[in-house]
């Protein structure tokens, strides 16, 4: 069975007008059900929620089919979902509550593959209290982040482990349950940022054995806004700065102001958007994972069609050949700036951006400074033709064909 792919994305409004989407990375595009829900539930009656009027019981409905939404995609209990502003919001907000329990001499581990918001959220809360931040390093040829380099700057005095599931930039997907693994036997948390693996794989919390989970919606066809998944227990022994009237009860606690409850219904029908994918008359869940195992497939065959064609271009260098990826592809074109390839491509309405994409530490890592690369990053809704026309693109540029600047 594979994905159907004309049926997917004939779902896409966007996706009318002829443009190759390879900027999933930074965002993916949305299907109109989603647009829907939200607009749906802007023009219903709402209000706080509450259980005496129909707009106060119709928002409190909202919130929780949200959390049950999430805990379905992430394999998580609906109770320890906790939506933010943005994934990078909920990882300041969570590391300044959590740094309320460190001392000076802890230490932090964070990692040069990570994402910015997996990084100096981490340092900002260390620095405050005196913890020490010690980074890990990652194989500069491969993009490869071993256990052993997690293992190597732990110690007795680790509290937390910040870890990415999949890199943004180069699409290395790290032995998250070794990790998890490691760090707990030196009595440290774990903190895994989701945003990019969450999209291209089936995702179960519990199997990765980490303490919290972060994602956002938009990279999975939904609204902008963050999660952040954990057990409840947990959640129940960390106190975040509150309001006095507001609740403190788990996960509301966390959960700062009124939330955005048409971006929450349409996270919701993004989620039974992903599980529709699959055709199995199955729970919600079971759907999920099914859904997220035709992705998987529908990228990778494209991903080897994309990666064997980049090979072929002479004056393309792709960066970070890692075994276990997501299908993103990060490269460069000699003689040409990151920024004219992704200008000419533009012109070819053919979306490939160029720069470090917030992994400035992993961008730095691997020699590409400031200015970084092109990142080629596939979504469910590409096709073999979005493919083609990006290798015909970069053909030119590279000088095989008819390049104009």
């Amino acid at each position: 069975m594979h994905l159907d792919v004309v049926r997917l994305r004939s779902h896409f409004p966007s996706l009318a007008r002829g443009v190759a989407h390879f900027d999933g990375p930074g965002g993916s595009q949305v299907p109109e059900p989603v647009a829907r829900a939200v607009a749906d539930t802007m023009t219903s009656g709402i209000s706080n929620r509450g259980t005496v009027t129909a707009a106060e019981r119709h928002a409190d409905a909202v919130v929780l089919a949200a959390r049950a939404a999430v805990a379905d995609l992430l394999g998580c209990r609906a109770e320890g979902v906790v939506f933010a502003r943005s994934m990078t919001q909920a990882a300041y907000d969570l590391a300044r509550a959590l740094s309320k329990q460190w001392a000076e001499g802890d230490e932090i581990v964070v990692t040069r593959l990570d994402h910015d918001a997996n990084i100096r959220p981490w340092v900002t809360a260390a620095q405050a209290v005196g913890a020490t931040v010690r980074q890990a390093g990652f194989d500069r040829a491969t993009g490869a982040l071993r256990v052993d380099d997690i293992a190597a700057v732990l110690s007795p005095r680790t509290r937390l482990v910040a870890v990415t599931g999949a890199s943004n930039l180069l699409g290395t997907r790290p032995d998250i349950p070794a990790i998890t693994e490691a760090a707990h036997a030196v009595g440290a948390l774990v903190h895994v940022d989701g945003v990019h693996l969450t999209p291209h794989a089936p995702v179960s919390f519990d199997d990765l054995g980490a303490d919290f989970y972060t994602c956002s919606p938009y990279k999975f066809f939904g609204p902008h806004h963050g999660v952040l998944v954990a057990a409840p227990r947990l959640l129940e022994r960390i106190h975040p700065d509150k309001l006095l009237p507001s609740s403190d009860a788990v996960p509301e606690r966390f959960e700062l102001g009124t939330l955005p409850y048409e971006l929450l219904a349409g996270t919701t029908a993004a989620i039974d958007f992903i599980a529709a994918l699959s055709p199995a008359a199955t729970d919600r869940r079971a759907r999920v994972l099914a859904s997220m195992r035709l992705v998987e497939e529908h990228e990778q065959r494209l991903f080897d069609r994309l990666l064997d064609g980049l090979r072929a271009i002479s004056g393309v260098e792709l960066y970070g050949p890692a075994g276990r990826r997501t299908p993103t592809a990060l490269f460069s074109v000699a003689g040409r700036s990151p920024r004219e390839v992704h200008e000419h491509l533009a012109r070819l309405d053919v979306n490939a951006p160029a720069g470090t994409f917030y992994a400035i530490e992993a961008a730095r890592w691997i020699g590409l400074g400031e200015d970084g690369a092109i990142r080629a990053g596939l979504a469910p809704y590409n096709d073999t033709e979005d493919v083609d026309r990006l290798l015909a693109g970069v053909k030119e540029v590279a000088g095989q064909g008819v390049f104009e600047k």
